[in-house]
């Protein structure tokens, strides 16, 4: 018999194969049996976010958080699909509600960061990446990014030195 937990697997499994078409029904199924599973809801946004079904990886995503609101991986979710629609204020707002539930991911801080890039607010996205790099500092998106935002601040010692970081990561 088919447990919801074998289907998830399964599903998470076609997800990062890039089939997420194929995966889709498994977690749906999965929710058949345990509707009320919120890392179901989230595996099934994810899946529905990569066939670019925005609409409905929102919708999941909302799902998962409603029944826990902890779960900070869906309000990072949510936050990347509205930074994809250009929707900068909820995006930003998914980020910040992440951070609230879970300020050691440094994914989410980098992902903060390229959005304040992208809105020109350079000290804001430094602080950001700064973060992540504290986190995690050999985070290689995190310090090519730290690298970028200081060259736009004019700080070059910093961004010569992140470059040098950078190239020993490469070597």
């Amino acid at each position: 018999m088919e447990t919801a937990s074998f289907l998830n697997d399964s599903g998470i499994a076609l997800t990062e194969a890039n089939r997420p078409n194929e995966a889709i029904p498994l977690f749906q199924k999965a929710l058949i049996i345990e509707p009320e599973n919120p890392l179901l809801w989230l595996n099934l946004g994810i899946a529905q976010q990569r066939t670019g079904d925005y609409e409905q990886a929102l919708s999941s995503f909302q799902r998962a958080i409603y029944i826990n609101d902890d779960l900070a991986d869906a309000w990072v979710s949510m936050g990347l699909i509205y930074y994809e629609l250009e929707a900068f204020e909820r995006a930003e707002e998914c980020y910040h509600s992440a951070l609230c539930r879970d300020d050691g991911a440094p994914k989410t801080w980098n992902n903060l960061g390229v959005l304040y890039f992208t809105e020109g607010s350079f000290e804001e996205a430094r602080h950001c990446f700064e973060e992540a790099v504290s986190l995690a500092p050999l985070y290689y998106e995190a310090l090519y990014n730290l690298r970028d935002t200081c060259r736009k601040l004019q700080d070059y010692r910093a961004a010569a030195e992140f470059e040098r970081i950078l190239s020993s990561i490469r070597s």
